[in-house]
């Protein structure tokens, strides 16, 4: 199970969003107008919902999907609109509440349910299909092998997730971050390297029976993530 890091990380992402940044969250991911740094970052956000949805089956009638952290929503409708059952849960009640405003009127063929709380309850139940976009970036790479052997328990086909990958920039912003007061830090993102994290799931025995699939990184400016495919095998 994921360890103290895990549950200490959960709360510091808690708090922030719910307390710190949840109006500028709610500004990114909408059509408002932002500055150029936040334009990219809201430009490589909309090309990886676009890559992780397009690993998911077209029809995705009668399917069952959990977005673990699903923010304000944005990928979920998309889902739902293609006929899945989707569970959202996050763990900002400010960002659940936005998300369960701004699809209210959702009349497309699937359903939208969301909830606060832990992507690893197991009353959320099981899935299908599991998608994860930025929400592992903050932990560590054994505590995201935990989480994904623990979503694996819970998933029949597929587990697409981002995580953001060791590169020099991002390195950089990493260390720099930390220079701040920690009053005045977002959470930290962990660069993690691919081969390691591959190595680790590789090697993890609830994950035996799963395999990688597919892989892609989206860069643009300031907004570096990686996605990867796991299926069952």
């Amino acid at each position: 199970m994921p360890t103290i890091t895990y549950r200490d990380r959960r709360h510091e992402l808690e708090t922030y969003f719910d307390r710190t940044a949840v109006d500028a969250w709610a500004r990114l991911t909408s059509d408002a107008p932002v500055g150029g740094i936040r334009a990219a970052v809201r430009a490589g956000r909309d090309t990886m919902r676009g890559t992780l949805l397009s690993w998911l089956p077209q029809d995705l009638t009668g399917a069952r999907i959990l977005d673990a952290g699903c923010g304000t929503g944005a990928l979920a409708v998309e889902a739902a609109a293609r006929g899945a059952h989707v569970v959202g849960v996050d763990l900002s009640e400010k960002l659940v509440d936005l998300a369960r405003e701004r699809t209210a009127s959702f009349a497309g063929p699937g359903r939208l349910e969301f909830r606060v709380g832990d992507l690893l309850d197991p009353v959320l139940g099981r899935f299908d299909h599991v998608v994860a976009m930025d929400s592992l970036i903050h932990y560590r790479a054994d505590d995201m092998v935990r989480v994904l052997a623990a979503l694996s328990r819970q998933t029949t086909g597929s587990i697409v997730f981002t995580f953001a990958p060791r590169t020099p920039l991002l390195s950089l912003l990493h260390a720099v971050g930390r220079l701040f007061p920690r009053s005045d830090r977002a959470p930290a993102i962990e660069p993690v390297g691919d081969g390691g994290l591959s190595r680790r799931i590789a090697v993890d025995p609830t994950l035996v029976a799963w395999s990688r699939a597919r892989s892609l990184r989206v860069s643009r400016s300031f907004y570096i993530s990686q996605a990867m495919e796991l299926v069952r095998t």
